[in-house]
């Protein structure tokens, strides 16, 4: 299915928040912003880069600007995406299409689709060395194909591998993790590859 009829029938969809998203689509619409369609959702481009995604979730609406740690959010209304781990995306979440206010999300959208096109973005940094936890290190020590097919991976995979073990805090869970990710990389498998 082409994009477009994607793109429509994401609008089209008997959900909740409906109305909203279209009052949004409209307001997206009425700059020179793209619409795209991007892990099955709307995205708005200009120059083939990312301004802003709109979005509709089970309690709420909105946009998603992907470099809207630049933008001046002179009414405080942006969240960070996810605290901790993302740097330039904000959220703008809505519970109800009262809550637009047109010419608000008109100045927030020009703002963003300015800043891209002066190049705003954060550039991602080098990550330091990926550390082995101790258990994979040991599981991959006691099976030699499952070692032989982890170091086939990529570096990133490997990296994402060490990071979903390491950032668990409790023993149990690692112990867990580690289980679920054995079959993933005896079948030389990433752990997003099916996000991909």
């Amino acid at each position: 299915m082409p994009d477009q009829e994607e793109i429509e029938a994401y609008f089209s969809k008997d959900q909740k928040f409906r109305e909203g998203i279209i009052q949004l689509r409209k307001i997206a619409l009425s700059t020179q912003l793209v619409e795209t369609l991007k892990w099955g959702s709307p995205v708005y481009t200009i120059n083939n880069k990312n301004v802003l995604g709109i979005m509709a979730f089970k309690n709420h609406f909105g946009l998603w600007f992907f470099n809207g740690v630049f933008l001046s959010d002179p009414k405080g209304v942006l969240e960070n995406a996810q605290q901790g781990k993302t740097k330039a995306m904000r959220h703008w979440k809505f519970k109800s299409v009262d809550a637009i206010d047109k010419a608000t999300v008109l100045a927030y959208i020009q703002e963003a689709i300015e800043n891209q096109k002066k190049g705003m973005a954060i550039k991602p940094s080098r990550k330091k060395e990926t550390i082995m936890p101790k258990l994979l290190k040991d599981c991959l020590l006691a099976d030699k194909d499952l070692d032989k097919n982890f170091t086939a991976l990529t570096s990133y995979k490997q990296g994402e591998y060490c990071e979903y073990i390491s950032e668990a805090k409790q023993q149990k869970t690692k112990e867990s993790r580690l289980q679920k990710i054995i079959p993933m990389i005896s079948a030389g498998l990433g752990l997003n590859d099916k996000y991909r």
